[in-house]
Parts: structure tokens; sequence; C-alpha cells
């Protein structure tokens, strides 16, 4: 395992079943105030006095994931989701707790890092060069992501023309073209039509047969009903709950 919040390469599982570790972990950060300043004010005093809020976004959570398990993530805007995604991911550092993974995650959201100057074809290449696939790997297998993606001619122009959920179909093309070890996904399953979001439901379930490990953040409770193994529910920040995903999401539905 590797301890994200650590960077410590020593690090070693706890079991060999377990892929995800997280203990205690809090997250949290500030938040400036957003003020007017004159220039004069910025001359003379630069921005001292600004007025930060402290965020307390994850509080003390704990859990484990198992190798091969589909773990539906849900709660209100708010609730610290994404912050714990980006705290498994490696991108949030934790101001308490430890986040232990056995291999390199990969998060998919609607805001995935790609080059919004760069077309989507050229984003293409560089996302699978990231993943470390060779060029001739990724001249046999452009066909099947732009297929995928059914962006069509869109693929050439410059990725700041697309929308979010144009955004989102090529980031998830390119994400799951090779398969992740552990692949966190916030939100990107939520766009497109319902044919397209079945056929991202379909390559979900493909990881997980081939004992990927999946996170998965959504507001969609019936698409955590049909692909999850379990389910957590995060409240303010806290684990609420951790269970079956029927047993999880009636409680959460029946707002208990």
């Amino acid at each position: 395992m590797v301890d994200v919040s650590t960077l410590d390469p020593s690090a070693r599982a706890v079991t060999d079943d377990i892929a995800i570790s997280v203990r205690d972990l809090h997250v949290r950060f500030k938040v400036y105030a957003d003020r007017s300043f004159t220039m004069r004010r910025m001359f003379t005093g630069g921005f001292k006095g600004r007025v930060a809020d402290e965020v307390h976004a994850v509080r003390g959570v704990s859990f484990d994931v198992k190798v091969g398990e589909v773990v539906g993530v849900l709660g209100s805007n708010g609730s610290g989701k994404s912050t714990l995604l980006g705290a498994i991911a490696g991108l949030l550092p934790p101001t308490q707790g430890t986040v232990m993974v056995r291999h390199q995650a990969v998060l998919l959201g609607v805001n995935a890092a790609l080059n919004k100057h760069l077309s989507g074809n050229r984003n293409i290449y560089l996302g699978c060069l990231a993943m470390g696939m060779s060029m001739a790997e990724i001249r046999d297998r452009i066909d099947e992501v732009a297929e995928f993606t059914e962006l069509g001619k869109a693929l050439q122009r410059p990725l700041r023309t697309y929308s979010s959920g144009m955004r989102a179909r090529l980031a998830f093309a390119i994400a799951t073209l090779q398969q992740p070890e552990i692949l966190l996904i916030d939100e990107a399953l939520a766009v497109g039509d319902r044919r397209f979001r079945k056929k991202s439901l379909d390559r979900v379930r493909e990881i997980q047969a081939n004992t990927g490990t999946i996170v998965m953040v959504t507001h969609n409770l019936n698409e955590i009903r049909s692909t999850c193994t379990r389910a957590l529910w995060i409240d303010e920040g806290e684990l609420r709950m951790d269970g079956a995903v029927d047993e999880v999401v009636d409680l959460y539905e029946s707002g208990s």
C-alpha cells in the first residue's frame, strides 16, 4: 500500500484484501472572505487583514474498502464527499489521520484535469501518455476512445469549447481505457443522456468484474442501488453509516 498522507513508499498493506484504508481522517482548509481591495490599499497594506474561515470538511472518518468492492458514497451537497475522494486520491493532504491505498487511485470527475487549450484528440494522447501507454498503443486504441465518447467532429475542437458533459465523457473514456486498480468517480456519470449513462455504468461493471476497486460519489440513488456492493453515508463531514446498500439508502431517503 501507499500512504498518500505521507507519500511513504515503504508503507505496506495491513491485509492482502484491502485496497483502501482510511483511519481517523480529518481534512481542514481555509476559505478567505471575498473582500474588495482598492489599489491604494493593495500597495500600502497588501492583503493583510483578510478574514479566513476554517472549513472542517472531513471529521474523523474511518473505513476500509476491499479489493473488488464498488462503494457508493452518498450525502447532501457540502457534506464532504468530494473532499474525501480528493484525500484518497492524494490531492488533498489530511490534517489528521491516514489514508492508505494499495495502488495509485485514479480520480474521475466532471472537472478532471484536461488541457482546455488543446483539442479533444490531443487530450486523449496526453491522458494516455500520462497513464504510461506508448504512442503505438495509443494509435491502436484512439478510435476506441473516440467512439466511446460519441463526440464526433467535436474531438477536433479545443476543449474550452466543450460543455461540462462533453468534458466528462472525454475524461471517463480516457480514464477507463485501461483497467485502473482503484477508480474514484465523482459525479462523472451524472451527465449525458440515459443511453450514455448506461454505457458508462456497463464500463464500471466491467472494471469491477476484473477485480478493480471503485468508490463513486453520486446523487443518483438508483445508480448506487444497481451498481454498488456497499454504501457510505457522509453527513456534515462525519461517517454516519457504513453498510449494505439498500439499508443505507433507505435510511438516507427517510431522512432519519
